[in-house]
């Protein structure tokens, strides 16, 4: 047995685009062996393939199997309960009744495998009047209350970077699993395991929701600050790009006096506490940029780095992916691919000391592992392999 924690747990991933793929790969990098179901054509995420194959699917689906498998036909239905049968936990993000509508649902397999976990990733659950409702990360950060909160006052509801309303349904999804796993170590049972993107984006918003507890209405939107009552809290221009800082202790407004050249002002009862910086907080940003502004970006930050204040440089995606630290780490890996060329590729943001780490492998073609899953999986023998072929099943 491998030192893994999940060594040994086989995955069905049924899962396209970002919320459930995050999941399954995280599972993969945990040690389990995750193979990921897709129609003869690829996963849509996937697009034409070959060099042109997205980054995100590469980041996506480092580390799994894929066979290919028409569920609209009854002998695809028929090899996924085969899976499911030798499976620990299926994965899937389809539409709420897609599954039970092609056949295949959480109460049929339930029936073929008592001790199958089934993970279902939706955007507003599997009940309630709106679970119905088409849902992407876009979608739901208007309706989690992000988007409402990112922005400025006086521009429209902005929609944050990234994904992260897919990613948080990810890790929800992961989280919800492996608590299931847990669970049937003493139960024997396994169970369905419901994430909505919408409800995993609650927490997020604790800052907001303690404001509007306490003044009993909307903080207005403020992309340089958070409404949880700091100050100073801002992004601050220097003269090639930005810093973002912070501070949180009485301590960091001191030394962000000494670095700025105001060490003055300190014992001035007018900037003494958080709240008597708040009724003046443009001129304290002001004051704090008018020394930024004279600065580059890395020396501003290395300044106040290394005066114990929270900051950091505001950075692109292309400075991320060469940070020294997360390559350092190993969370970061520049790889080289043969047909996409090179490659920076992360691993899971997870560690555990006393298991071994997954060494990361590139995203499966698709169909690559057909032969090893279904002849050694389920024993087909190669004339019933082409048979399925030949009937486009796989």
């Amino acid at each position: 047995m491998e030192n893994r924690p999940l060594a040994g747990i086989k995955v069905v991933d049924l899962t396209q685009i970002y919320q459930g793929p995050y999941a399954a790969f995280l599972m993969a990098m945990a040690g389990a062996e995750v193979i990921k179901v897709e129609p003869i054509g690829g996963e849509r995420l996937r697009g034409h393939g070959g060099d042109r194959t997205p980054m995100s699917f590469a980041i996506l689906n480092s580390n799994k199997k894929s066979v290919t498998l028409d569920l609209k036909q009854d002998k695809g239905k028929a090899l996924l309960c085969d899976l499911i049968k030798q499976s620990d936990v299926l994965l899937e993000n389809y539409a709420p009744g897609a599954m039970d509508r092609l056949g295949v649902g959480w109460d049929v397999l339930k029936t073929i495998n008592p001790m199958l976990v089934y993970g279902s990733g939706t955007g507003y659950g599997l009940s309630g009047p709106d679970r119905d409702i088409l849902a992407m990360d876009h979608t739901i950060q208007a309706a989690s209350g992000i988007m409402s909160t990112t922005g400025d006052a006086d521009q429209p509801p902005s929609r944050a970077g990234g994904a992260p309303c897919d990613i948080m349904g990810g890790i929800h999804m992961y989280a919800g699993v492996l608590s299931a796993l847990f669970a049937r170590q003493q139960s024997g049972k396994g169970t369905r395991v419901e994430v909505s993107m919408l409800e995993s984006m609650y927490f997020t918003l604790c800052t907001e929701l303690t404001s509007y507890h306490l003044h009993g209405k909307l903080s207005e939107r403020n992309s340089a600050r958070s409404p949880g009552g700091s100050c100073p809290y801002g992004r601050y221009q220097c003269k090639d790009g930005y810093i973002a800082m912070l501070s949180v202790r009485e301590t960091h407004w001191a030394n962000i006096l000494d670095v700025i050249r105001r060490a003055d002002l300190k014992g001035d009862p007018a900037y003494g506490s958080v709240r008597q910086r708040l009724k003046i907080e443009d001129e304290i940003n002001e004051m704090i940029e008018s020394w930024t502004r004279t600065q580059s970006r890395d020396d501003a930050y290395m300044a106040f780095r290394q005066a114990k204040v929270p900051v950091a440089p505001v950075r692109d995606v292309g400075e991320v992916t060469r940070d020294a630290h997360l390559h350092e780490r190993g969370m970061l890996h520049d790889m080289v691919h043969e047909i996409m060329g090179e490659l920076v590729l992360p691993s899971s943001p997870i560690r555990y000391s006393d298991y071994d780490d997954v060494p990361l492998n590139f995203f499966p073609e698709v169909g690559a592992h057909n032969d090893e899953v279904y002849g050694g999986w389920l024993g087909l023998k190669n004339d019933e392999l082409t048979e399925l072929r030949s009937s486009q099943v796989i």
